[in-house]
């Protein structure tokens, strides 16, 4: 582990990436150019002392785990992260794995979409990023620990709260695309020990997924409308479309409604008090 350039490669990367490009709004009194310490913590789910000891070339070998959440939260590309795996005396993650980072023109396409919720998901439906819009409708997602961000987690082991509120049918349609998806997954991914130790978890621990995964039934996810339980808005039904981004086999959510609805009405109220959360 090369503790000094590791540190000063983190450095580089923080102070490169404009508060606005991960969602968080700059704010007359900022003195330090690109994101703070703790704004980097807060994205990648850590402590602000252990990305302070990072940075100062002080910190015990992270993790694989940190080594994704901390490249991810700084927007590393895939040869920025590999880099920065190698310097953590970690090698990266190999080609036939599931891809968690995200590519640079994904994340300006998602910055700019300031009028939608949208959210990218891993192939195995891990939560990777939000825009604000998203973080507003469905609380925040992709700052959880690491298992709670997964969404296929989320639904058959019911780890993490969730505002999305389904009927039976909405549930055994939904159920049943999530297991198809991660069936799909380990067919394309069938090395990646994470997937397949989420999937012997997810057998063990849930009957009905593995009744479910017995059926033996491959699918990808399919648009449709989600039901949205919202604390200030109450209940939103919204069209729900899923846009692939077939190269890392990732999936961009995107929430939208049909104009002169309540629900649209609802959208244009939380563009202005998502942005105001998050300049308090």
């Amino acid at each position: 582990m090369d503790r000094a350039e590791l540190a000063n490669v983190l450095r580089a990367a923080r102070a490169r990436i404009a508060p606005e490009e991960v969602g968080l709004v700059a704010g007359p009194r900022r003195r330090v150019a690109g994101l703070r310490r703790e704004e980097v913590a807060q994205l990648a789910g850590l402590s602000v002392d252990y990305v302070v000891r990072l940075e100062q070339g002080r910190a015990p070998r992270p993790s694989i785990q940190v080594l994704a959440a901390l490249t991810r939260a700084l927007r590393f590309d895939r040869d920025g992260r590999d880099q920065v795996f190698r310097l953590a005396g970690s090698a990266p993650p190999l080609a036939g794995r599931v891809e968690m980072s995200l590519r640079p023109s994904v994340l300006r396409l998602l910055q700019r979409m300031t009028d939608l919720p949208a959210l990218v998901l891993s192939a195995k439906g891990d939560v990777l990023v939000q825009n604000s819009m998203a973080r507003a409708l469905l609380g925040e997602l992709a700052d959880r620990p690491e298992g709670q961000r997964n969404l296929f987690r989320q639904r058959f082991l019911g780890t993490g709260e969730t505002r999305v509120v389904l009927d039976p049918e909405e549930a055994e349609s939904t159920e049943r695309q999530a297991v198809g998806s991660l069936r799909t997954a380990l067919s394309r991914y069938p090395d990646d020990p994470q997937l397949r130790e989420m999937i012997d978890e997810l057998m063990a621990r849930s009957p009905r997924f593995h009744r479910l995964w017995q059926e033996g039934n491959s699918t990808t996810w399919r648009s449709m409308h989600k039901t949205v339980e919202h604390p200030d808005f109450g209940r939103l039904v919204l069209d729900c479309d899923t846009l692939l981004l077939p190269d890392t086999d990732q999936s961009m959510i995107v929430y939208s409604a049909a104009a002169a609805t309540r629900e649209a009405s609802a959208l244009d109220l939380m563009r202005v008090t998502g942005t105001e959360r998050m300049t308090t």
